[in-house]
């Protein structure tokens, strides 16, 4: 739970670090859930003659050969949809640790404190695998598995969702540092609203519009959280260590509310004004998600970014 100086550093800047949330026990189900669902997808590319063994027969040791290799494991491991074209066949995972990781009660006594009691898993979700950057192509520019440029989260949503009471919480799998490319984040403005976007690298805020020189590292331990407002500017660090950063990034909204994302499933967390509507199944949200992608596969592209390269502030 939060105290309330905390709760008061979060409302005035807009962001916040919190140790020790997710237990080791449910990293340790979550790494071992990833471990198995990394030997399926390095087997298959095995048997098809992409990659041979790799030198470490570790998950981090895969990983590297995989990415070299150029096989994908970034989709197969992402716990959303992508946002480029959706076929039948797109790979993502949704599994039973990755469910209670979402639902993990200390993560949502906590986004309860900030959004009330009546609590939605966001479909914007994604894991964040980030091998050192001296590994990565030239031309890498996937946010997930490189640094992720300046930004705010409330920009990166559909404008259906720019009045939603929404938070986003980044949990750290290994821990993050300043050297394998924390977060950081320019302390939100008490006035601040959505600042121009422009497709960049990714999408990200449009030049002479933020100071980064206000630039605040976050690092975190395993197992810890850093929680942001939807309008809090922030990017991550390159990673320029020897190892594998590792994180996910979730966001709350208020139930009833749009999701900005309105395409991809949400499903109740915490209910305390009508308990039984909240999801307790992880197949369930499995078999949603991939309701999601048939539906999605036969039918026109829905681009998830509202921002265009030709606009004024772009130019």
């Amino acid at each position: 739970m939060l105290s309330k100086e905390q709760l008061n550093a979060f409302n005035d800047q807009g962001y916040l670090v919190v140790e020790d949330v997710l237990s080791a026990e449910l990293r340790a189900n979550i790494r071992r859930e990833y471990e198995t669902l990394l030997d399926q997808l390095y087997a298959n590319w095995v048997a098809e003659g992409l990659v041979s063994e790799p030198s470490e027969n570790n998950f981090w040791g895969k990983l590297l050969t995989a990415y070299e290799a150029g096989c994908d494991w970034f989709q197969p491991m992402d716990i959303s949809l992508p946002g480029d074209r959706i076929f039948a066949d797109t790979p993502m995972h949704f599994g039973p640790a990755v469910f209670d990781m979402v639902r993990a009660p200390a993560i949502l006594d906590i986004i309860e404190q900030l959004l009330g009691p009546e609590i939605s898993s966001n479909p914007i979700q994604h894991v964040r695998i980030k091998p050192p950057a001296r590994k990565l192509d030239h031309d890498e520019i996937r946010a997930h598995i490189t640094s992720t440029d300046w930004h705010q989260d409330r920009a990166v949503a559909l404008e259906d969702a720019d009045e939603t009471s929404m938070v986003t919480c980044w949990l750290a799998i290994t821990d993050a540092t300043v050297e394998n490319g924390c977060l950081q984040v320019v302390p939100k403005a008490g006035n601040q609203n959505i600042l121009p976007h422009c497709p960049k690298q990714q999408t990200a805020i449009a030049d002479g519009y933020l100071s980064e020189a206000d630039a605040v590292p976050l690092p975190v331990r395993a197992g810890g959280v850093v929680l942001f407002d939807p309008l809090t500017p922030h990017a991550s660090l390159p990673n320029t260590s020897d190892g594998i950063r590792w994180s996910f990034d979730l966001r709350y909204h208020v139930t009833g509310q749009p999701s900005g994302r309105s395409h991809f499933p949400e499903f109740v967390a915490r209910s305390r004004a009508n308990p039984t509507h909240e999801l307790h199944d992880w197949r369930i949200w499995k078999s949603m998600w991939e309701d999601a992608r048939a539906r999605l596969s036969t039918s026109p592209h829905i681009d998830i970014h509202r921002w265009s390269s030709d606009a004024p502030t772009c130019a």
